[in-house]
């Protein structure tokens, strides 16, 4: 299989003919380009897919494939760095994930993307970024998928600010860059542990649960913890801080001021869940050697989930409603994984949590261009300035129905396979973790059809007069052009059908395939609560009232906290600026200033004046010279003869 090495080749071809090669291409053409190339290798990873799940099982167990493999760093014998494919079922599925989705958004943005600046800039940097993605989710080793971890940062502050001009764009992309490298140096620390103890970076000798690769990790203790427990936990936080973990997930919101293409791509199906992906890739250390972190990873899912859900909520900017949500399903993604055993019906949280992850990946993906087509007519993020657009706009009102009832729980739906085993997961864990995430499920239904009623029913759109439409767009919005509406067809078919997939049989966590049962009483309870969130949306919001405004007055001081975001961005300016910067960085850098500079530049002034001195002594006359050398001579041997 290693014409899957085109896959990773033809996206850095790409970005290289748009980016670094120095012709300007008509915007058609530069986006045909990316698009096509795109389009390429979504066929190719569709067959080797085929290829893979068809070729590859050996006593009914999916086997690892190393389609390419190159010794790059030697160490020793047993360290050393390699770059390569490896082909398993969760590579191949995020493969068929990064390479659709990415398709379909440039495919999008031929249309959304008409007419702005740097288009050609735009589509180099899609490519760059589909490139860094399949690197990752295809590394054969740790410190490889490290590498590609930090090229998906770059692309995606390159995304995040695409509109440079921008004040907002510009900070958005460096708060995402900025907190995501400070998660990535944990992750680094971790590797770095990691590999000293097991000698190893490869993933095939990590995964393997050999205990005497761990042996050395699990036998020394730090603070009550193995140092294998330490190395894995800070490798999670690393992922914590790409995938929006509370409280790594400020970045995030602020990273709508992208294009919403962008949106869809990185913060719905790609970058937002390499932090799960990471998890999931080294599953069996976690559940095999460090139970205890894996504990605590469902316990911060949980949270997570739950505290941005409430935060959706109450969002009026329809991306921004949108990022909280995926955050808490990105939640749910870490509680499958975190209550999760080892093989069988233990490993249904691990099956279930991939499950979600691909489900999510279309349906989410398919909201945040529903949401780009509606921002496209009406030009604007806010829900007040939208209502009635189902009338304008019909296919982009019906795909985000599909959407919102998907990620809902709503059967026959992709999301409600896949999310109704997170739940079973999780009961069979604990009763409250069950019952909790039920409850989330209940808010993710409420706020979805919240954004659903207030963008396309509640009160009628009036379309702003030419004067007041300062985009100077038209009056009256509608429907997208066909580039985008075909691509919400597209995804909403998929988002119909992606649940009826046997997922137990191509993903498990320990290969062997499995047959998904749907546990009814769990998968009952949970349609009734999502229909009681719908219904209390509709109620709300299905047509215009004052019951919402009087709900946020009688729970005034809740209100505002939740759609401040309980503050936490502020805690974080309180303690970047007034604590680290005026109490820490102002004092070391006046230090810098003024005692390193001041005594390096003290040498160089008193070298300086010495020079000035002394440099009479350069005559070039050689009697003086000869009478200096006969002086220093004499002081030399008087020295001598006196220490004698």
């Amino acid at each position: 299989m290693q014409y899957t090495l085109l896959i990773l080749a033809l996206p850095l071809l790409s970005f290289a003919v748009l980016g670094l090669v120095d012709a300007k291409w008509k915007p058609k053409v530069a986006g045909t380009i990316g698009t096509t190339i795109l389009g390429i290798i979504t066929i190719l990873s569709y067959f080797a897919a085929w290829q893979y799940f068809t070729q590859y099982k050996v006593d009914g167990v999916y086997q690892k494939v190393i389609a390419f493999d190159y010794e790059w760093l030697r160490f020793n014998d047993l360290l050393h760095i390699n770059l390569g494919i490896l082909l398993d079922p969760i590579s191949v599925m995020m493969m068929i994930v990064i390479t659709t989705v990415s398709f379909m958004v440039n495919l999008y943005s031929l249309g959304y993307m008409k007419g702005e600046k740097g288009f050609q800039r735009y589509y180099a940097f899609l490519s760059l970024f589909a490139f860094s993605m399949l690197g990752l989710v295809m590394a054969t080793n740790i410190f490889q998928m490290y590498i590609f971890w930090e090229l998906v940062g770059v692309s995606s502050y390159l995304l995040i600010g695409f509109y440079y001009t921008r004040p907002a764009a510009v900070a958005a992309a460096k708060k995402a860059f900025i907190v995501t490298r400070f998660a990535d140096l944990f992750f680094l620390i971790g590797i770095l542990l990691l590999s000293y103890f097991t000698k190893t970076f490869d993933f095939g000798i990590l995964t393997s649960s050999n205990a005497n690769v761990f042996a050395e990790a699990t036998s020394k203790t730090f603070m009550g913890f193995s140092m294998l427990s330490w190395a894995m936990a800070l490798i999670f936080i690393g992922g914590a801080g790409k995938s929006a973990m509370f409280p790594l997930h400020i970045w995030l919101p602020d990273a709508m001021e992208g294009p919403t293409p962008v949106s869809a791509l990185i913060h719905a199906a790609t970058m937002v869940v390499a932090g799960v992906f990471l998890v999931a890739r080294l599953f069996p250390v976690y559940v095999v050697f460090t139970p205890e972190v894996l504990h605590g990873i469902a316990y911060v899912g949980a949270f997570t989930a739950l505290f941005s859900a409430i935060i959706a909520c109450v969002q009026t900017d329809i991306k921004r409603v949108l990022a909280f949500s995926t955050i808490s399903q990105i939640g749910f993604m870490m509680v499958g994984l975190g209550v999760s055993g080892y093989g069988g019906h233990e490993g249904v949280g691990y099956m279930s949590s991939m499950f979600h992850l691909f489900t999510h990946a279309f349906f989410k993906s398919l909201l945040f261009l529903g949401a780009g087509s509606v921002i496209h007519a009406v030009h604007s993020n806010e829900m007040k300035d939208m209502g009635g657009l189902r009338k304008y706009m019909p296919i982009t009102n019906w795909t985000f129905l599909i959407a919102c009832l998907a990620i809902a729980g709503i059967p026959p739906f992709s999301g409600f396979f896949s999310k109704d085993e997170i739940l079973s997961a999780s009961y069979s864990f604990s009763p409250a973790m069950g019952g909790i995430m039920t409850f989330i499920a209940g808010l993710t239904a409420f706020y979805m059809f919240r954004l659903y009623y207030n963008i396309f029913w509640g009160k009628e759109f009036k379309p702003a007069t030419q004067s007041e439409n300062h985009h100077g767009h038209g009056n009256t919005p509608h429907e997208s052009p066909f580039s985008m509406s075909s691509a919400l067809v597209f995804l909403g078919a998929v988002t119909c059908v992606a649940g009826l997939i046997p997922f137990g049989h191509f993903i498990t966590s320990d290969g062997v395939p499995y047959d998904i049962h749907i546990n009814l009483t769990v998968a009952f309870v949970s349609i009734i609560v999502a229909l009681v969130g719908i219904i209390i949306a509709t109620y709300l919001y299905r047509k215009e009232n004052e019951i919402p405004e009087k709900l946020a007055k009688t729970f005034d001081g809740f209100y505002k906290a939740a759609s401040h975001r309980f503050y936490i961005d502020e805690v974080y300016l309180f303690i970047t600026k007034k604590i680290i910067f005026n109490n820490i960085a102002r004092p070391i850098a006046w230090f810098d200033r003024h005692v390193i500079d001041g005594t390096m530049n003290g040498i160089a002034s008193s070298t300086q004046w010495v020079a000035v001195k002394i440099k009479g002594f350069q005559s070039g006359q050689i009697q003086q010279y000869a009478y200096v050398f006969l002086l220093g001579t004499l002081l030399v041997a008087a020295l001598v003869i006196f220490l004698i």
